[in-house]
């Protein structure tokens, strides 16, 4: 492991140690301006972001967006080690974060510096962001205008260090289907719960037409539902949650209008912030992550590319079924061939 590697993970080491729940990443944002700091590294922090700019910066070359984040979700009850403790074991580093997405960050921090001072025919910007567990307001979105044009970002999540040039986006739908209230022992052809009951069937059964090769089908699944206060009451109302995991072929505001059209419930969506993904496969990024020997695929899972409005790819050191699972952990050779694979794979274009 060399010098820059052994750095990164130290700076893996002491995000472990940094509590940095959603919205509570104020400690591990002071971290990562230490850790810029001791690179020599002017940085600027917005919130819980913190930025940086390659040396020779030139503001008529296009940008490459170098992101990941720092919050973490909350240890599940099912930890038997503590989760803020860096612990090397077997040839793993356990702890909160180290896969999700801690390992991915540094990774993208040891390239950026190994890069930081060389010409390029691309600047650099690395953007260690918050609240990305929760599609937070504060998060990347709020820096986006501030990091200026962005020509293509890489964001650093588990993928085994293949290449994710598709994710789905996310939309979830509070629907209430109305009925009138009544006494049950009454008759009443208008109950909400039956009405919401045949609403769901109808989620259940629907099928989009478009199928994404990367992504495959929307897939929508109720996931709450809600309804009565008593056992004699027939309810005026029941409320359902659907969940949505949309492909690139539908907009956002396309799946909600068929969702009107579908259902006679009211249909409300939360937000329509987090869209699909999808990259021209002819891209220089991926040309140059074929030829590093990453597999392409479609990403099932949500990440802060659902709010770039510009070319993105997935990219990252881990394995993504380990994210948010008890005993989280990174295999340390993960970490240091990751790190050799990000300054690889951008070798080929900057």
């Amino acid at each position: 492991m060399n010098s820059l590697q052994k750095k990164a993970k130290a700076f893996l080491k002491d995000l472990i140690r940094t509590p940095s729940l959603s919205r509570e990443e104020g400690a591990s944002a002071s971290v990562i301006e230490s850790y810029l700091s001791l690179e020599g590294i002017a940085f600027v922090r917005q919130g819980n972001n913190v930025w940086a700019r390659n040396k020779q910066f030139d503001p008529r070359l296009p940008s490459v967006l170098l992101n990941s984040h720092h919050d973490t979700v909350k240890p599940n009850s099912s930890y038997t080690i503590d989760p803020f403790v860096p612990l090397e074991k077997e040839g793993k580093l356990f702890g909160l974060g180290s896969n999700d997405a801690g390992a991915s960050l540094v990774g993208l921090w040891a390239a950026f510096v190994h890069y930081y001072a060389h010409p390029l025919n691309y600047n650099l910007i690395y953007a260690a962001s918050a609240e990305e567990e929760i599609s937070g307001e504060n998060g990347i979105a709020s820096i986006l205008s501030a990091l200026g044009p962005i020509d293509f970002a890489i964001v650093g999540e588990p993928t085994e260090m293949n290449l994710a040039v598709a994710e789905k986006g996310l939309l979830v739908l509070d629907c209430r289907a109305h009925g009138t209230a009544s006494h049950a022992a009454h008759p009443n052809d208008n109950n909400s719960i039956y009405k919401a009951l045949d609403d769901i069937q109808k989620v259940r059964n629907f099928i989009f037409d478009k199928k994404s090769e990367w992504l495959g089908s929307v897939k929508s699944s109720v996931t709450i539902v809600s309804g009565g206060s008593a056992h004699n009451v027939v309810p005026d109302y029941t409320d359902f949650t659907i969940d949505v995991r949309t492909n690139e072929c539908y907009s956002n505001e396309e799946i909600v209008k068929t969702f009107e059209s579908l259902l006679d419930s009211e249909v409300k969506p939360r937000s329509l912030r987090l869209n699909s993904s999808k990259i021209d496969l002819t891209h220089p990024i991926v040309k140059a992550a074929q030829r590093e020997g990453a597999l392409l695929y479609g990403s099932p899972t949500v990440s802060d590319q659902a709010l770039m409005p510009f070319d993105s790819v997935k990219l990252g050191i881990g394995k993504s079924t380990r994210s948010h699972t008890a005993d989280e952990f990174i295999y340390e050779s993960e970490l240091s061939d990751g790190i050799e694979n990000y300054i690889k794979l951008l070798s080929h274009i900057l």
